[in-house]
């Protein structure tokens, strides 16, 4: 390996998208003027060309930027976009209800649809809507918390639950620390935080014999680290020893939502006390879920009970958001779900997903590269790796990441825009057998382009 010429080699990208992308490169110092980290959000600065392209529009499964430029999405939002941009359906929906007003802390009758509609598709009969995924899962322990009276969250090294403090832990080296480089703020996270490695069964039996665990917080199987398949075994093991412990089960399917209608959950049968999703849900307005089983929800009630109409409830969850479960948030989620992720639009996102990964198998193995294809349901991730990691251990040891950065900056130039954190490729329901092909030939051409420089 030569990561000197890797260097060279994005150093040659970047100077290409300085180049080709001079009003997204303007806008952005103009940017830094005015933002913390020189954009909206912190996660817009993260881009491989050395500064975002600045979007002018987006339909269907394209962007178009303020240079003139077209990309294929596979990003997607990183999952928020997984409908599509600008849906029709989700498009007439918030135009109606921006028409009728917002936000007026009442329910419509649009939720009562919804919460039926949750309910048939991820198998939990109650609901709670909040405004991100990360505000659904803080919900989610923090009543996880209050029915068992423990302190403690339980997360796999290497996951990604928004900005849920207690899972900002990994293991690395053999020992425990903070994740991603993200910085300490204070926070004592041996108090509130236990990590073993994913699909470790004997890890997780002992991480939850002290009984000082108030929920297991994890996705069915690791996207955010690179893609984790579970093992054999596992998720039949994770709920005997978390309903042996006492143990609260919390899956978040924020991104194994793209498995199908009822995600990875409905999809294998799982059995969750509480599920979250986030991001997609509502066709890219901010919003979250949680859901939980009637045996959490009894719990919950005898601590906080249900309204008595003569009397003001004073006391409450600790829960905030005003904003959750606004009008104008159910009526796009209606939407999403009644008419966009819906079966038919799953079978042709797997269908796609599985084109993309296919063909990337084949120039992988025609390059004879030591490479893997990983694919759920309408997602798909290429890893510079031989075999599909079993744990965030795997991941550390393995993972190159200057070449997903090399590949982010080509595919950039190359008007294919992947997600930053990772190389996963998510389809819409307007992603086409075309801009797949688009997706093979410059993968083609990536390779072609690494194997010249000699560094795989």
């Amino acid at each position: 390996m030569q990561p000197a010429t890797i260097e060279k080699l994005l150093d040659r990208e970047q100077a290409r998208f300085l180049a080709t992308h001079p009003r997204s490169a303007a806008a952005w110092e103009e940017g830094k003027k005015h933002f913390l980290y020189g954009g909206p959000s912190h996660w817009m600065r993260r881009w491989a060309g050395g500064f975002p392209v600045y979007a002018a529009s987006a339909r269907g499964a394209h962007i178009h930027d303020i240079d003139g430029h077209d990309y294929v999405d596979f990003a997607l939002g990183d999952t928020g976009g997984m409908c599509g941009h600008a849906p029709e359906a989700v498009t007439r929906a918030a135009l109606h209800q921006l028409q009728n007003g917002t936000t007026m802390m009442l329910p419509t009758e649009d939720s009562l649809w919804v919460g039926a509609e949750l309910t048939r598709r991820f198998g939990l009969p109650y609901w709670t809507l909040t405004t991100s995924a990360t505000d659904a899962n803080r919900g989610a322990i923090r009543i996880a918390r209050m029915i068992t009276g423990r302190p403690k969250v339980l997360v796999f090294s290497g996951c990604y639950h928004g900005g849920v403090e207690e899972a900002h832990v990994e293991i690395r080296d053999g020992r425990i620390g903070m994740r991603n480089m993200i910085h300490p703020n204070g926070v004592d996270h041996s108090a509130v935080s236990r990590v073993v490695e994913f699909n470790d069964i004997a890890a997780l039996e002992e991480a939850l014999s002290h009984g000082d665990v108030a929920c297991v917080l994890t996705e069915p199987l690791m996207t955010n680290f690179g893609m984790i398949p579970v093992a054999d075994g596992f998720h039949t093991a994770l709920r005997e020893i978390t309903r042996r412990t006492g143990t609260v089960l919390i899956i978040d399917e924020t991104h194994t939502i793209s498995s199908g209608p009822g995600g990875y959950t409905a999809l294998h049968g799982l059995e969750p006390d509480m599920l979250v999703a986030g991001k997609a849900i509502a066709g890219g307005i901010p919003a979250g879920i949680f859901g939980v089983s009637r045996e959490i929800a009894e719990r919950l009630w005898k601590i906080v009970p249900m309204v008595n109409p003569r009397v003001r409830q004073s006391a409450h969850l600790g829960i905030g958001g005003t904003l959750a479960g606004n009008a104008l948030t159910i009526a796009t989620m209606r939407a999403v779900l009644e008419e966009v992720l819906t079966p038919a639009n799953f079978e042709r996102m797997i269908a796609n997903a599985t084109r993309l990964a296919e063909a990337a198998w084949d120039v992988i193995r025609a390059n004879g590269l030591p490479w893997h294809v990983t694919q759920v349901g309408a997602r798909a991730e290429i890893m510079f790796m031989p075999k599909p990691p079993r744990n965030g251990a795997d991941v550390i040891a393995g993972r190159r990441g200057d070449l997903e950065t090399l590949l982010h900056a080509f595919y950039m130039n190359e008007g294919i825009l992947v997600t930053p954190f990772h190389t996963m490729f998510l389809m819409c329901p307007a992603t086409s057998p075309v801009d797949v092909d688009r997706h093979t030939e410059v993968f083609g051409r990536f390779v072609d382009l690494v194997r010249c420089a000699g560094v795989v």
